[in-house]
Order: structure tokens, then C-alpha cells, then sequence
């Protein structure tokens, strides 16, 4: 490891020690956020620096494969590994619009400008990093989460209709008022 805690991917990990990372980092994202990213599996597991990773994100490096401290070889070996353990543990595979941010708006609107991922810029090579893999029945249990938590720190943000349906007052008789 350098000085910034980076690992150098060079340095011969061993494969399977390279698939437990990959595995690991999935499986904690989806715990955390139900779902995971390439590029932050490939910050969890110490191949693109956070701060690189900024910075690709604002627009200022032209593509991310340029700071990742691996060889193209290797990265694809990753992505191979985040598909296949998102296919094992039925996750579903989700494209996400990368678009460079801190962009000004000009004229009441802000420019949308595309980030890319490889330095060959293949279709395919840029779905791979652009997808995310969400695991659905996490999700579910996240957002239960949320509403429970929401419900005791605030119980008047929950609704209780139906949005786009009125609401009707019902009296102890049980007729409408």
C-alpha cells in the first residue's frame, strides 16, 4: 500500500482474495443502500481513490479507467466479478446516467454533460460501469425502515390516503359526513 492507503493492484493479489473483496463490497452496499456501483466497489476495494473519483465525477479527469490504480485487464477481472455475484444473489441490474456534477445553470436550466468510464468508450464497456445492481427485497425492507422511523420521530409526515383520492370523514354511525 502507498501513502494514501491505496492498494496498487500490480502488487499480485491473489485471485481469490480479489473476488472476496469484490464479493464483500457488493454484498455491504446492498446491505447498507440496497443496491451497489461499480465505481464504488472499485473505492471499497482500494483500486480508484475517492478523491480521483471526485474528480472524474466534476470533470476533470476524461475518464475513469485513467485513475484506477489497476490495468484494464485486472478491472475487467472486477467487473466480470460484480456481475456474476450480482446474478448469483438475483440482483437486478439497473443503468444509471452518469452526468458530470457542479455544472452551472445557464439560461434557467443546467447542461447535461456525460461522464464516461473507459478510454475506449465501447457501448457495451460503458453500460457495464453505468449499471447498478439493486437488490429489490432490501430496498423494500430500507424503505419499511424509514417509514417506521419516520412514523415515531414525526407521525403527521406519514399519510393516511391515497394521494388523488378525497378524503371522507366518517361518523361514529358510521355513515359519510
Amino acid at each position: 500500500m502507498d501513502t494514501a492507503g491505496v492498494i496498487h493492484m500490480e502488487d499480485k493479489v491473489k485471485e481469490s482474495e480479489l473476488i472476496g473483496k469484490v464479493h464483500s463490497a457488493v454484498y455491504h452496499q446492498c446491505r447498507q443502500r440496497g443496491y451497489a456501483t461499480p465505481a464504488d466497489v472499485l473505492v471499497d476495494i482500494g483500486v480508484l481513490p475517492k478523491q480521483k473519483y471526485e474528480d472524474w465525477r466534476f470533470g476533470k479527469v476524461r475518464y475513469l479507467e485513467a485513475v484506477c490504480t489497476c490495468n484494464l485487464k485486472k478491472l475487467s477481472f472486477i467487473m466480470k466479478q460484480i456481475r456474476s455475484y450480482a446474478k448469483k444473489t438475483n440482483l437486478k441490474p439497473s443503468f444509471c446516467y452518469y452526468k458530470r456534477w457542479g455544472v452551472k445553470k445557464k439560461h434557467g436550466h443546467k447542461p447535461v454533460i456525460p461522464l464516461r468510464f473507459s478510454k475506449s468508450g465501447n457501448p457495451e464497456i460503458e453500460k457495464a460501469y453505468a449499471t447498478h445492481y439493486v437488490d429489490l427485497g432490501r430496498t423494500e425492507q430500507l424503505k419499511k425502515e424509514k417509514m417506521g422511523k419516520a412514523a415515531v420521530t414525526d407521525p403527521e409526515r406519514i399519510p393516511d390516503k391515497t394521494p388523488g383520492i378525497p378524503e371522507m370523514k366518517i361518523s361514529d354511525s358510521g355513515s359519510e359526513v
